[in-house]
């Protein structure tokens, strides 16, 4: 079975959904049935599986390198193979040995956006999706252990991904290049990965547009496992099929939704993140000798 040629690392919340669909057009690249397989950013320990068996069981790629493999198999004669795992560059620590182990060919690439918006797009989706009350405090209360600030923190990530791999395997993105140009940026990741940069694709759609609850509480009870659902479920809802269950949930938070734009960052809370990350944005633009100055803005 195929392995992958590329590995698109991350990070999350920095245009990587819309990047993987521009990349299923191309008839030269081949991407498995699961965008982000997870399998290369770390080890689980089997006790760890075992006793998450049910969970574990609706993410199988996780953490067999058999069925990581089955992922690519319906890929055959395609000039390069992608894996989507964008939690690699922050879990670099236990990807890289991995990606070594795995992979150690591959091509990589990252796509780095302006830290303080993508803390508050994370911020935002964690804040539609209902997950992980913690992680839905506003950001500037949030621990400086928090995933969504720690995420934004690029230097030791990227410096440990290009010392292993080096320039001509590895390789920087920028979101903002993606927003003013997408189609330049993509023939730029086709050149890297090694497809034909005659390829155009259509970058008109974007992916993950952004929405956020109107009320939490009523975001949480239709998203979440609650009492409510199950008495539902085994009430009216059979005698309903799952489709149309499913297309009322839909409607229903669609109606308790609006836009991300009509919530931002005050002034003040700008700053706490800005300075949050000041020290670890010289050092990155420094070690990639990149004007990296509008992110301290």
């Amino acid at each position: 079975m195929p392995l992958p040629t590329f590995l698109m690392a991350g990070i999350q919340k920095a245009g990587t959904s819309s990047i993987y669909k521009y990349m299923e057009q191309h008839p030269e690249i081949g991407l498995g049935r699961a965008k982000e397989p997870n399998f290369l950013e770390s080890e689980l320990p089997p006790e760890t599986i075992a006793n998450n068996q049910a969970y574990y069981e609706k993410r199988a790629f996780r953490y067999s390198y058999e069925k990581y493999l089955n992922n690519f198999s319906q890929c055959t004669d395609e000039l390069a193979i992608g894996d989507g795992s964008v939690n690699c560059l922050f879990h670099y620590e236990t990807s890289i040995p991995r990606i070594q182990k795995y992979i150690p060919n591959a091509k990589i690439f990252v796509v780095l956006r302006h830290p303080v918006e993508r803390a508050f797009s994370d911020y935002l989706m964690h804040l539609r999706d209902a997950i992980d009350s913690e992680q839905t405090l506003p950001l500037t209360r949030q621990s400086p252990s928090s995933f969504q600030l720690r995420k934004g923190l690029y230097y030791n990530p990227i410096k440990s991904f290009q010392e292993t791999f080096g320039t001509q395997q590895f390789r920087v993105f920028f979101y903002k290049d993606l927003c003013e140009n997408s189609v330049k940026m993509m023939k730029s990741i086709y050149e890297f990965i090694g497809v034909s940069t005659d390829f155009e694709p259509d970058t008109s759609q974007k992916d993950q547009t952004a929405s956020i609850p109107k009320n939490s509480s009523i975001n949480r009870l239709l998203r979440k496992p609650n009492p409510l659902k199950t008495v539902f479920r085994s009430t009216v809802g059979t005698l309903l099929p799952q489709e149309k269950r499913q297309a009322i949930r839909s409607w229903l938070i669609s109606k308790n939704s609006k836009s991300k734009q009509s919530v931002s960052l005050s002034p003040e809370e700008r700053e706490v993140l800005l300075d949050f990350y000041r020290e670890d944005v010289l050092k990155l633009q420094d070690y990639l000798n990149r004007d990296l100055s509008a992110w301290l803005k």
